[in-house]
């Protein structure tokens, strides 16, 4: 019993690795990490390496096909040359004839019977406003005036003895004399009397006033154009055919010249607005007129409007009765035309049409109304408005709803003529893709089938960009 126990309570010394040994071995020996085992991190290694060429080689296709999708989207697309429309804020230039006539004029009529005695202005003299100009001896008017002056004399003896016959029957009447009805005759009687006096009074003064037109005077300033009579030509009073000429007077500052504006124009001509009086008489001088007055309406049979202008004439420059052209200089800041450029215009069977290129980029055939044609460019009175996008010669191969990028162009006064060999080209894979060449040479068609139409333009060459390769 005792031997067991002592078995069991002696421990057995504990078997010792490699590194107890190692640090038995005393300070003199130097310590190492344990060895690890390469069977576990080989795996590691390898699976590292692949992934990142495996991430590598991802990310280089995807870089590649981004660049030939990016290339294939900017080729496939065609390249158009725009122009912006706007409005013709210029002023339009509108030459119209006329005929020069007087402000005023009139011709001069004898207004009595008799005979000229005296003139004292003759044709080409300035008269002023009230001016005797000529006298008519009148011997049957004052015959007559002394004949009307006698009756009326006579008239107011005749109206004093009825007016005193007339109180003295009232009076005896009124003591019970006489009867109603004499008394009722004399005062008829004195009525009577009364308007005997005026009209032997109203007699006289018509008489009077046929001999004050004896004397012929302006009735404005003006500038004696004509004289009919010589002293002692008998004069008949009245006008037309049953009256004698005696003057002609026109008042020649200011001028006035009466034109007709066509409707087309007639919104932008007003009172106020400016222009030149040209005359051939006076080349190289420009006669400056103002509109004073317009009809206010337009002319059913012609469609246009007759306008006055008024032409200062101080130093009697100017003839009434010439021939002269007025020239406008009208501008329309309101309402101004839309103009489009000339190579935009393209007729079709649809009728007048231009290729408008859209806010997302699309084409849209557009039908217009064309007015005027100034050369280089047209109006358009519908159908496209100011801030447009135009596609300058445009073909058939633009067709409705076709994504295109735009590219501004040089209105075509400030182009050149087209020169140089090459040409920028955008072409998309598959047949009848669609090029553009902004140059005098060829356009190329890449990444795609056979099959192209080109719309040429002047200006520099630029190479289709081709992608990186992998």
């Amino acid at each position: 019993m005792n031997t067991v126990d002592e078995e069991l309570t002696t421990e057995k010394p504990k078997a010792r690795g490699p590194a107890e040994k190692t640090r038995e071995a005393g300070p003199h020996h130097r310590l190492h990490p344990p060895t690890r085992n390469i069977a576990v991190w080989g795996p590691l290694l390898a699976v590292a390496v692949l992934a990142t060429l495996f991430i590598m080689g991802v990310w280089r296709h995807v870089q590649t096909a981004r660049e030939e999708q990016a290339f294939a989207q900017e080729n496939s697309q065609v390249v158009v040359n725009v122009q912006t429309v706007h409005r013709n804020h210029k002023p339009v230039d509108l030459i119209l004839p006329g005929s020069v006539d007087a402000n005023q004029s009139t011709t001069l009529y004898a207004r009595t019977n008799g005979y000229l005695g005296k003139w004292f202005v003759d044709i080409g003299d300035n008269v002023k406003q009230g001016q005797l100009l000529a006298v008519i001896d009148t011997p049957d008017v004052e015959q007559q005036l002394r004949q009307a002056e006698g009756t009326l004399n006579q008239a107011k003896a005749n109206f004093e003895i009825a007016r005193v016959t007339a109180v003295r029957w009232q009076e005896l009447y009124d003591k019970r004399v006489v009867a109603a009805q004499d008394n009722d005759q004399q005062q008829s009687a004195y009525q009577n009397a009364a308007a005997a006096v005026s009209a032997a009074q109203a007699n006289v003064n018509l008489l009077q006033q046929q001999l004050s037109f004896n004397q012929i005077v302006a009735p404005f300033d003006g500038r004696i154009t004509n004289r009919f009579l010589d002293i002692g030509a008998l004069v008949s009073q009245g006008s037309g055919s049953g009256g004698t000429q005696i003057y002609s007077l026109e008042q020649t500052d200011p001028l006035l010249i009466y034109v007709y504006v066509p409707q087309s124009n007639a919104p932008l001509v007003h009172p106020g607005v400016m222009a030149k009086l040209l005359v051939r008489e006076y080349p190289g001088r420009d006669f400056e007129a103002a509109v004073t007055r317009t009809a206010g309406a337009i002319d059913p049979n012609s469609r246009t409007l007759l306008t006055e202008l008024q032409i200062p004439n101080k130093d009697g420059t100017l003839f009434a009765g010439m021939y002269g052209e007025i020239e406008f200089s009208l501008t329309d800041n309101g309402n101004a035309p839309v103009i489009v450029p000339a190579n935009a215009y393209i007729f079709r069977t649809e009728g007048p049409q231009v290729v408008l290129v859209r806010g997302d980029g699309k084409i849209h055939w557009q039908t217009i109304q064309v007015g005027r044609d100034y050369g280089t460019e047209l109006e358009a009175l519908s159908g496209v408005k100011d801030g447009d996008k135009v596609v300058v010669n445009p073909t058939d191969d633009l067709q409705e709803g076709m994504q295109v990028t735009a590219q501004e162009a040089k209105p075509a006064a400030a182009q050149g003529s087209a020169g140089g060999q090459g040409g920028t080209a955008n072409a998309g894979g598959g047949a009848g893709s669609s090029w553009n060449a902004t140059g005098g040479g060829n356009g190329v068609n890449a990444s795609g089938a056979s099959g192209e139409a080109g719309n040429a333009q002047g200006g520099t060459s630029q190479p289709a960009k081709m992608p990186k390769g992998p």
